[in-house]
This record gives structure tokens, sequence and C-alpha cells, in this order.
């Protein structure tokens, strides 16, 4: 399933770093911490923001790792 910008919200702010929730639908885990997947949002998203997700097959908080003009690259907290 696509990246929809609909299912993407803040869920907190503070001091240039942004907390997001993104529901997937029926998207799994592994397609959504694919590279590019967030593409459509890079100009929302910023390096260390981090994305709690919740997908098809359960949940994950991912980090950004970069994030540029049209790279978004996302990191699995350990």
């Amino acid at each position: 399933m696509a990246f929809a910008i609909r299912n993407l919200s803040v869920l907190a702010y503070a001091n240039g770093f942004t907390l997001w929730h993104y529901k997937a639908g029926k998207a799994r885990l592994d397609a959504v911490s694919a590279p590019n997947y967030f593409a459509e949002a890079a100009d929302m998203l910023t390096v260390g923001d981090m994305v709690m997700v919740t997908a098809a097959d359960g949940a994950r908080i991912l980090c950004v790792a970069l994030s540029d003009v049209e790279t978004v690259t996302m990191a699995p907290l350990a």
C-alpha cells in the first residue's frame, strides 16, 4: 500500500523535534520501513524525528535518519 499523507499526524512538537503517528492501513512494517516510503513528506520530516507506525502486522517506532528534498530514510529504534 502506498504512502498516504492524510494518515500522517503530529502527536507532539518541541524544540525542532516532532513525534509523528502514521496509520499504514493494510501496509506491512517492512514496506513502511523501506527507503523513500515517506518521500512525499520529505519537506515535513527532519532528521531525528520519530514516527510511531501502526501497520497490518504490528507497530514500530522509526527514527528519521535522512531527509532531504526527495529522499527519506528511516531507521528502527533498537
